[in-house]
Order: structure tokens, then C-alpha cells, then sequence
């Protein structure tokens, strides 16, 4: 089941059940929110969750692009991407949540093929301040899945105060081996789907009372999903990144864990570009520079020759295609190359800073701040300069 037909499927499932499409094709949120980018599918929702009436009414569904930054450093891995796609379902006041884990589960055994018996199930085991989600609990146990109660695993939250709730996670068998174990006890287990009871709102005190509307949020990474359905360890082995995988080793002699970083970055930096960000020293700019210079760290580490003037044209447009962005490649290609020259000459002036004798040594934390601070030369930066000695 390739990455299309899984959003097809998963759409085409929640239309059948009267949710309404909404647009999740941007990485920007709208101008009155503070945030830089996008987080979740559930972020844009936010108002709507909390009671505001949505256009397109009580039942929706989307497919929202994401970005992250605060995983930047987990980049690498076999799951951690910097921009990704949330599956979202969403009843505002509608359904309760016991319809919505049903659903769920329907989805997963009979649109997705997955086997009953390679799913499990948490629920919310109760804390000082509630009890346990016994409504969670027998719906699970209703539908013959095998349940583990949790505490704080268990419990959402957007943030210190407003919308929170107890929720249920969905995990899939992912060993080679008959299942075993329980999602606390063996990592094979690997999480899909949250499904998120929205019954509550925490106020400044810490204190829980019931929320204006009782709402469900379901949220399920498509990356990590598709890996799953595909039988692959990892999201860089899909049909997602068939390409990136194809060409970068091809292209730039990396090790495992560098070429995932390299296709991250650049494939993320494109994404970003395509919803109209530009480079600069402040803001979503920064971001996207900091993504674009971090790539070119890794692939400039054992080989300054290395540039991004060599990527193949095919993996812009795979990108661009698969997040319906209009950006011409050749825009890429100068965005790309200009910070490519601009960070050939922060190297360049970072080794001649470092060079001078007060730096010799081992670095100091007031160092690093001091660099950046006077010289614009951000840590990860300097520490690269630094292994190079």
C-alpha cells in the first residue's frame, strides 16, 4: 500500500462517515498566531476545539504538513523528521470518544489489513485529580484488543493551561517475532494513532474543569504509518523517500545516519520554501537557514568540495509534487546556492576567528556565546570547526 493510497484510504473512511476535508496545505499558521510553524494537525483547530462554531461543521478530517524543531538533534534516526504529515479526525461536540476508538479500529483491521492480534491498546489509568477512563477501557475491552493502563502516558495537555484530556494510544506489532509483551514493557510496540478525549480545561491554578464543548482529536503520523503498513524499519526505507535514498548515497559518500540528515534537511528546507519562506537572520527564515546550513555541515564535513549544486532536479520535483507546491526548481536552486555562499564565507571567517590564540584550547560556554554573539557563528557551526583540529 503505497503513501497515496494510504491517504485515500484514510480519507475516503471518515467522508463515509460524514467528516468534512479541510485544507492542512500549509505550513504557516494564520497571522494572528505566535507560533512559527505548524505543529500538528490539531493546531489550526485549536478555536474550534474550544467551542467556535467551523464552517464546514462538527465532523472533520485532513491531512496537515508539520514542522518541528525540537527533535532537530533526533534527526537521523529511523523515525524523527523535521517536516511531516499528521492524519487528523476531529467530532466538535458531535460523536463521543467511545465511537471514535471504534472507528479507529475498524479503520486500521479493515481499510489498513492490519491483524487484530498485532494491535494494543493504552487507556488512561486515573491520577490524584480523576479517576481511571473506564469508558476507554470497556470499549477496548468490547472489541477483544488487549489493554494497558497508564498514568501520565495517558494524559493530554496543550500546554500548561486550557484544553486536556485523557487519551488512547494505538500500537502495532512491529517485531519479527509472535507479540510479546505489552507498549511499556517491549519498544517493538510501536504507537500510531492518539485518540484524544477533550473533556477538560486545566486553569492557572492546576485545577480541571469540564470544557465548554467535549470534543475528539485523533492525530496519526503518516510517515510512520506507511513504514508500518509497508513492513519497513524505517520511514527513509517508504515509498516516500525512495528517491532521496536512491540518489543522495550516489551523489555524496555519507554514512547511514548522515544521509538520513542530508535528505531530511533538504527535502524539509524545499517544503518550506514551497509555502514561501525565504533565508534570513530572524523568524521562520532562521529556521529554514539553520535546516539549510546544518545540511550543508554534514555534507561539507569530510569534504569541502561537496555542494548543493549537484541535486538532482528529480528530487525537487518529487517534493513539490507530493506537497502540491507551484515553486519553480530554478527558484530552489538559487535559494539554495545563495546560502551555500553565504555559509562558504561564515566558514571561512569562523576559521580565522578560531585561529587566534585565545580560542586554542577547549572551549568554554562563555566562548560559544561570545562567538555567536560578536561574530554570528552559531554553536553547531563552531563545534564542527572545532572537530576539524
Amino acid at each position: 500500500m503505497n503513501t497515496d493510497v494510504v491517504v485515500r484510504t484514510f480519507l475516503d473512511f471518515y467522508r463515509e462517515r460524514g467528516h468534512r476535508p479541510i485544507t492542512g496545505s500549509t505550513l504557516l499558521p494564520p497571522p494572528s498566531d505566535p507560533v512559527l510553524f505548524t505543529t500538528s494537525g490539531m493546531h489550526p483547530l485549536t478555536p474550534y476545539l474550544q467551542g467556535r462554531p467551523h464552517p464546514q461543521g462538527r465532523r472533520l478530517v485532513n491531512v496537515q504538513r508539520c514542522l518541528r524543531t525540537t527533535d532537530l538533534d533526533e534527526v537521523g534516526d529511523l523515525t524523527h523528521l523535521t517536516v511531516f504529515e499528521m492524519l487528523g479526525s476531529w467530532s466538535l461536540g458531535d460523536y463521543d470518544h467511545p465511537q471514535s476508538l471504534r472507528w479507529g479500529y475498524e479503520l486500521l483491521r479493515d481499510g489498513f489489513g492490519i491483524p487484530p492480534e498485532k494491535l494494543y491498546v493504552t487507556v488512561f489509568g486515573g491520577d490524584e485529580q480523576l479517576g481511571p477512563d473506564l469508558e476507554s477501557l470497556h470499549t477496548w475491552r468490547e472489541s477483544g484488543l488487549p489493554v494497558e493502563s497508564t498514568r501520565d502516558e495517558n494524559w493530554w495537555s496543550n500546554g500548561p493551561v486550557g484544553l486536556c484530556g485523557p487519551d488512547s494510544e494505538i500500537f502495532v506489532w512491529t517485531g519479527d517475532t509472535v507479540p510479546e509483551g505489552s507498549p511499556t514493557t517491549d519498544p517493538r510496540w510501536v504507537e500510531i494513532w492518539n485518540h484524544v478525549h477533550l473533556r477538560y480545561e486545566r486553569d492557572e491554578d492546576g485545577g480541571l474543569v469540564p470544557s465548554r464543548q467535549i470534543g475528539v482529536d485523533t492525530g496519526m503520523g503518516l510517515e510512520r504509518l506507511v513504514s508500518v503498513l509497508q513492513g519497513r524499519r524505517s520511514v527513509y526505507e517508504t515509498d516516500l523517500f525512495e528517491p532521496w535514498m536512491r540518489r543522495v548515497p550516489v551523489l555524496w559518500e555519507l554514512d547511514e545516519r548522515s544521509t538520513r540528515v542530508v535528505c531530511d534537511h533538504l527535502r524539509s528546507s524545499l517544503v518550506v520554501l514551497g509555502d514561501g519562506v525565504r533565508p534570513t537572520n530572524t523568524g521562520r527564515g532562521y529556521v529554514l537557514r539553520r535546516l539549510i546550513r546544518r545540511l550543508l555541515t554534514v555534507l561539507r564535513r569530510h569534504d569541502d568540495s561537496r555542494t548543493v549544486s549537484d541535486l538532482p532536479v528529480e528530487l525537487v520535483e518529487h517534493t513539490l509534487d507530493h506537497f502540491r507546491q507551484s515553486l519553480d526548481t530554478d527558484t530552489v536552486r538559487e535559494v539554495l546556492l545563495d546560502e551555500e555562499r553565504r555559509f562558504t564565507q561564515l566558514l571561512e571567517r569562523g576559521r580565522r576567528v578560531l585561529s587566534r590564540p585565545e580560542f586554542r584550547g577547549p572551549l568554554r560556554e562563555e566562548d560559544y556565546h561570545y562567538l555567536h554573539d560578536t561574530h554570528g557563528l552559531p554553536r553547531e557551526l563552531v563545534a564542527g570547526l572545532v572537530s576539524e583540529r
